[in-house]
C-alpha cells in the first residue's frame, strides 16, 4: 500500500503560512476604515490641531520626528490613503531641510516592507504560474531593472502603491528596489515638502494645499527629464545590441 506523501501537507501548511502578510494587510486596512482613522490623515485634522502639533513638535522635536517616521512607514507599508497629506504635514512641522530626508527614509522603509511582504506571500507563486508573455516581460524588466525602477519612481503618473507592489512580482532585487525608491522619490517629496513649508499661510487664508502642483509644467517637465536620463542605459544597450 502506498504511503501518503509527507511533503503535501507540509507544502500546504507552508503556502498558508506564507499568506500571513496578506491577512495582516487586510486586517489593518479594515481596522483603518472601520475605526475611521482616515479622518486623522486629512488637512482638516491638521488645521484643527495646528496649534497643538506645532507646540508639541517644538518641545519634543526628536520624538516628533520618530513618531512622524513611524506613522509614515505604516501608511506606506499598508497602502493607506494620506501619503501626500503626511508629506505636506512633514514640511509644515519640520521644515524642508529636515522633512525631506526623514520622509524619504520612512517612505523607502515602508515601501520595502510592502515589497518583501508581497514577494514572500505571492511573488513566487505568481511567477511560477506566469505564462510566456509574463516571463518575457519579467526578463526584459530585470535586464534594466534599476533604470526602469527609477522611471517608475520619478514619473508621478503611476500610483505609489502600484509601484511598490509590481516589482515584487517581476523579480526585482531588493537592493535595486531600495536604491531606486530612495533616490527616485526625492524630487516629488521635495515638491510636497515645500508646499507644506508654506501651509501656515494657506491655512491663514482659509485655503487648502494644491495636491496637483506636481503636474504643473514647470515642475513636471524637469522630473520627466530626470526620468529620460534614467532611460539612457536602456537606450544605449538597445543601440549596442542592434549593432552587434
Amino acid at each position: 500500500m502506498t504511503q501518503p506523501s509527507q511533503d503535501a501537507p507540509s507544502a500546504k501548511r507552508f503556502s498558508l503560512i506564507r499568506l500571513w502578510p496578506v491577512a495582516l494587510f487586510l486586517a489593518v486596512l479594515w481596522a483603518f476604515f472601520a475605526f475611521e482613522l482616515d479622518k486623522y490623515l486629512s488637512f482638516e485634522a491638521l488645521r484643527e490641531n495646528r496649534a497643538f502639533l506645532t507646540e508639541w513638535t517644538a518641545a519634543n522635536r526628536g520624538l516628533a520626528v520618530l513618531v512622524y517616521m513611524a506613522i509614515y512607514t505604516v501608511v506606506v507599508a499598508f497602502s493607506l490613503p494620506g501619503g501626500a497629506v503626511m508629506t505636506i504635514s512633514g514640511g509644515f512641522l519640520f521644515g524642508p531641510f529636515l522633512a525631506t530626508p526623514v520622509t524619504v527614509i520612512a517612505a523607502t522603509l515602508g515601501a520595502s516592507l510592502l515589497f518583501l511582504a508581497a514577494r514572500t506571500a505571492l511573488g513566487d507563486q505568481l511567477r511560477a504560474r506566469a505564462g510566456p508573455a509574463m516571463r518575457n516581460m519579467e526578463a526584459g524588466f530585470r535586464e534594466n531593472e534599476l533604470s526602469y525602477m527609477f522611471v517608475l519612481r520619478l514619473v508621478p503618473l503611476f500610483p505609489f502603491f502600484v509601484v511598490n507592489l509590481a516589482p515584487a512580482f517581476l523579480g526585482v532585487s531588493l537592493r535595486n528596489y531600495v536604491i531606486a525608491t530612495f533616490f527616485g522619490i526625492i524630487p516629488g517629496t521635495l515638491v510636497y515638502v515645500l508646499v507644506g513649508n508654506g501651509l501656515g499661510a494657506v491655512f491663514d487664508a482659509g485655503g487648502t494645499p494644491d495636491l496637483t502642483i506636481i503636474f504643473k509644467p514647470e515642475i513636471l517637465l524637469p522630473i520627466l527629464g530626470l526620468a529620460a536620463l534614467a532611460l539612457i542605459p536602456v537606450i544605449y544597450k538597445r543601440i549596442q545590441g542592434a549593432r552587434a
